[in-house]
């Protein structure tokens, strides 16, 4: 590790648990967040769960495959898409969140919308999971005021319909854990405590195949910003690129072998559209890696 990198504390990440609205989340084992999109044109599965009875009935199944957390998302943020109306997307999801909230698990909502994130935290939604990272000055409001409420804090250059053209960088790794450590040092600025905040490097969004592979070999060097990582791999473009152009619900075994990588390199949060397959190969993965470091000190990922 770079130690006079301004981002680089020096610290290993103990990232012991994840407070949300309210669920103190352990993270002495590694977490599956399970994909809720309640959308007509995400990349993957859009459609499948437009409506709100379809989409309660994926977060139940998701709980059975073992998901930890639930990810609910009503605007599409692949590369391209274009902007959903504050109404729209309060229609798609605040229903889901408002009949989620009993099922007894952590609910984040994917927005970057403040009117959408105070909405949903009223309704009960624990995480605020925003792909521009609070960008709008609004947004921190909302989650400053808001007494436990967790956050995910995506690395995005730009906007899903421009991110791709601002792919350019020096040295992707240090560019966005630069970028990453200002996005916590404004939240930290704002009031927010650390114990509140996971950070994620963004895969697919603003990087080309080489930034994202490059990214994830020393994804381990961004635990020195210390905070837990999440990291959503699942089904992405850059598997289909590295598998010969397979379709994205051709991506399972790609997507596993992605996952498993991301938590060798310190990942403690797994968002992802295959639960159960996510949650069977952890289990083997942390049977046959016994004596693996975890980024929480004294523990194995997994365990």
């Amino acid at each position: 590790m770079v130690t006079n990198d301004p981002w680089a504390t020096g610290r290993t990440a103990d990232a012991g648990h994840w407070q949300t609205a309210r669920f103190r989340l352990s993270l002495d084992r590694v977490r599956v967040m399970g994909i809720v999109n309640v959308t007509p044109d995400s990349f993957s599965d859009g459609g499948q769960s437009l409506d709100t009875g379809a989409a309660l009935q994926r977060c139940e199944a998701l709980m059975k495959e073992g998901a930890d957390i639930l990810d609910i998302g009503g605007e599409s943020t692949r590369p391209g898409a274009p902007s959903v109306p504050v109404d729209e997307e309060l229609r798609r999801v605040l229903p889901v969140v408002r009949g989620a909230v009993s099922l007894n698990v952590p609910l984040s909502v994917d927005t970057s919308k403040p009117e959408v994130m105070r909405a949903v935290l009223d309704a009960g939604a624990d995480i605020v999971n925003d792909v521009r990272a609070l960008r709008d000055p609004q947004a921190l409001a909302v989650l400053a005021a808001h007494a436990t409420a967790g956050v995910c804090l995506m690395h995005m250059p730009g906007e899903p319909a421009t991110m791709q053209s601002m792919a350019v960088y020096d040295d992707v790794t240090r560019e966005v854990g630069q970028a990453l450590a200002a996005m916590a040092a404004r939240l930290r600025q704002a009031g927010i405590a650390a114990e509140r905040v996971v950070l994620d490097p963004g895969y697919g969004f603003g990087k080309t195949l080489d930034h994202n592979c490059q990214l994830l070999r020393e994804q381990r060097q961004l635990l020195a910003l210390g905070h837990p990582l999440l990291v959503g791999l699942s089904r992405k473009s850059m598997l289909g690129a590295l598998t010969g152009g397979r379709a994205a619900p051709e991506r399972l075994a790609a997507s596993i072998a992605a996952a498993l990588a991301a938590v060798d390199a310190g990942a403690l949060v797994l968002r992802v559209h295959d639960v159960q397959a996510t949650v069977d190969a952890l289990s083997v993965w942390r049977a046959v890696r016994p004596a693996a470091v975890s980024p929480v000190a004294g523990r194995r990922p997994g365990d």
